[in-house]
């Protein structure tokens, strides 16, 4: 393991492995950051990494749109710790989401992780979401959160793993030329900075929360195709009652 001058840890042939510290920041700084950067998982069947392409930032008790709005529960608890980590749900039920964990402990901030492209360990990737459901492209692997889990290999077992140890299970590295200390400024706080990604209303996010004014806080990296496709919340059906 090595270090490029300003603390964050490398690995070789890959970007910088931030510290615990860049997680830290305000979570609408590293929802951006995230854009192009890489996510190894390594289990027993090999390894897959994948190249981030979508993120959507939650806000803790700030934001009506978050698992964390209404305070710390046993499912949400990852949120208000360290940041750094894996924040692992089920949506509904029945699909697996990825979370990492942003800004200080406490205030349970959060990037979901839509969609990446798998760049290494396609085949691992493509044959988990071949167990799965139907794979029509590579493009689909990882193309929406319940996919990109599958991909990854990730499962609720996961919940709370380490992503800043370049030898664990789980490993964020950004892009080099992307700030990897919290000392330096985010690309999406850059003046003048070309506009390299887009943003917009989360997905699936109804009432407050999804009030794309307020809260345009899904970051997708430009003309992108494994970027997943937008839907609103879908509106909540009346209980019919008895005359």
């Amino acid at each position: 393991m090595t270090t490029d001058g300003s603390g964050a840890r490398t690995g070789p042939g890959a970007g910088p492995v931030p510290p615990r510290e860049w997680f830290g920041r305000e979570v609408l700084d590293v929802g951006p950051d995230l854009l192009g950067a890489t996510l190894t998982t390594t289990t027993v069947e090999g390894s897959v990494t994948l190249r981030i392409t979508e993120v959507e930032a939650y806000r803790g008790l700030a934001d009506p749109g978050s698992h964390a709005f209404r305070g710390p529960t046993a499912r949400n608890a990852a949120m208000f710790g360290e940041p750094g980590r894996l924040y692992v749900y089920r949506h509904l039920g029945l699909h697996t989401c990825v979370n990492l964990v942003c800004g200080p402990p406490g205030l349970a901030s959060a990037a979901l992780l839509r969609a990446g492209e798998v760049v290494d360990g396609v085949e691992l990737a493509r044959a988990r979401r071949v167990r799965a459901g139907v794979v029509r492209s590579d493009t689909e692997i990882a193309r929406g959160p319940a996919r990109l889990a599958v991909a990854l290999g990730i499962d609720l077992s996961w919940y709370g793993r380490d992503v800043t140890e370049p030898s664990g299970a789980v490993v964020v590295r950004v892009p080099r030329g992307v700030p990897s200390s919290p000392g330096e400024p985010s690309r999406a706080g850059e003046p003048g900075a070309v506009v390299w990604y887009r943003s917009g209303p989360r997905v699936g996010v109804g009432g407050p929360g999804g009030d794309a004014a307020v809260y345009p806080w899904r970051f997708w990296l430009d003309d992108e195709p494994t970027v997943s496709a937008y839907r609103a919340a879908a509106p909540r059906r009346r209980r019919a009652t008895k005359p």
